[in-house]
């Protein structure tokens, strides 16, 4: 997940230029998504089944880039073909922060679990 939000983008921007203090989410959850994200935080978030966000454990940054240190899983999927990815600072609603789609689509039957090992999800700033 290279892309980031619009949303975001302007947090860190003034926080940056204005100095106005934005404090981030002491969570990180991933979110599944059916279409494209977009940097306005756009996409069809999976829903159906056990589906419900998971908080993310990274790694520390090096080289403007971080990774999951815990495997993340999705328990009782619904069926879906899960295309992009994203991170959102809260489990329900919230903003998008980070987003992107997977290095390949994921199809999955209902009652399946999907799991990222460590190192799967990625954050990056170019």
């Amino acid at each position: 997940m290279a892309a980031l939000t619009t949303y975001l983008a302007n947090k860190l921007l003034d926080e940056i230029c204005r100095n106005t203090n934005y404090v981030p989410p002491a969570v990180a959850y991933l979110a599944l998504f059916t279409s494209a994200t977009s940097d306005a935080g756009g996409g069809t978030e999976v829903t159906g089944g056990s589906y419900a966000r998971q908080a993310v454990t990274f790694s520390a940054a090096a080289s403007k880039a971080t990774t999951n240190s815990v495997a993340v899983s999705f328990t009782a999927m619904p069926a879906a073909t899960v295309t992009h990815a994203a991170l959102m600072d809260a489990s329900t609603s919230g903003n998008m922060l980070l987003h992107g789609p997977l290095a390949a689509s994921k199809t999955v039957g209902a009652g399946d679990t999907l799991t990222f090992a460590i190192g799967d999800v990625d954050g990056s700033l170019a």
